[in-house]
């Protein structure tokens, strides 16, 4: 149930899902195939895994794995996996942090989390142009597209919910449309239709919407085509355990990074340090 203070309408991001069509999955495929090469560059064989995720059959098909789906209590065991992946729903998650806590305490000692997310820079073009179409035909703004938090931001919810060597990184994907009005559709093919809990819920003229079209177009157009830049960061983090490489403590140097580096070091008041004088 969607109370006040959640940013995503629960029932809509769920109504948007089951809208979706095959074709329109394509970033689920290519977070898939992301997910998989990273396991294969990981040394270990994993026995027990879970996938949170709201598109069970594209993810299932690829995986011997127990499917969860994505609501604010997740349907997992203590210590009950050596692997969760979190696919493609942590963008629309009302509590983020407390998704990867859940999964964190879902993992044995040294289990992995893996999870793969819509962030950064993804539609910024159209965030823009329905932005500055709406200010000139309304005099105001609507939310209409979801924030994306930054990788920085989705890195430190791996540190907030307790996972050790945290790792986040970002895969950049530019899609070309014939208009606007293609993506829009393209959007809801991909069941990320704007799902925002404060979303307008009134009738949106279509003047706003060519509008906006028409300065995507001017704006972001090549070679007769608009572009749209959807970010895909992709987050891991493991469970705490005595085995795993851990920092030297401040001062247990055997070795000074000077002489490494074959340089003096200097001291605060730029004078060589002892050691360093000839």
């Amino acid at each position: 149930m969607t109370t006040p203070l959640s940013l995503f309408d629960r029932t809509a991001v769920l109504q948007h899902r089951a809208r979706a069509t095959d074709e329109g999955l394509f970033l689920h495929r290519l977070s898939r195939d992301e997910i998989k090469e990273r396991l294969n560059d990981v040394n270990r064989t994993f026995t027990n895994t879970a996938i949170v995720t709201g598109m069970p059959e594209l993810w299932g098909a690829n995986f011997d794995a127990k499917l969860v789906p994505d609501d604010e209590v997740l349907d997992l065991e203590a210590q009950s996996h050596d692997l969760i992946i979190h696919a493609m729903c942590l963008h629309a998650a009302n509590d983020p942090v407390g998704q990867i806590a859940q999964c964190r305490r879902a993992l044995k000692p040294d289990g992995l989390f893996l999870g793969v997310c819509l962030g950064g820079q993804t539609l910024s073009e159209l965030r823009a142009c329905l932005a500055e179409a709406e200010t000139q035909v309304k005099g105001g703004l609507s939310p209409r597209v979801a924030p994306m938090a930054d990788i920085r931001d989705a890195g430190g919810l791996l540190q907030r919910a307790g996972l050790a060597l945290p790792v986040a990184d970002l895969l950049t994907q530019t899609a070309s449309y014939q208009t606007a009005f293609h993506l829009m559709r393209d959007l809801r093919a991909m069941g990320e239709a704007n799902a925002l809990t404060a979303r307008q819920k009134t009738f949106t003229s279509k003047h706003l919407f060519a509008e906006a079209a028409r300065i995507y177009a001017e704006s972001y157009a090549t070679e007769g085509r608009i572009t749209a830049t959807f970010d895909l960061i992709f987050l891991s983090g493991w469970v705490p355990h005595d085995s795993q490489q851990k920092p030297l403590r401040p001062g247990s140097a055997q070795a000074r990074l000077a002489d490494a580096l074959k340089t003096t070091e200097l001291g605060p008041d730029g004078k060589p340090v002892k050691g360093d004088e000839d």
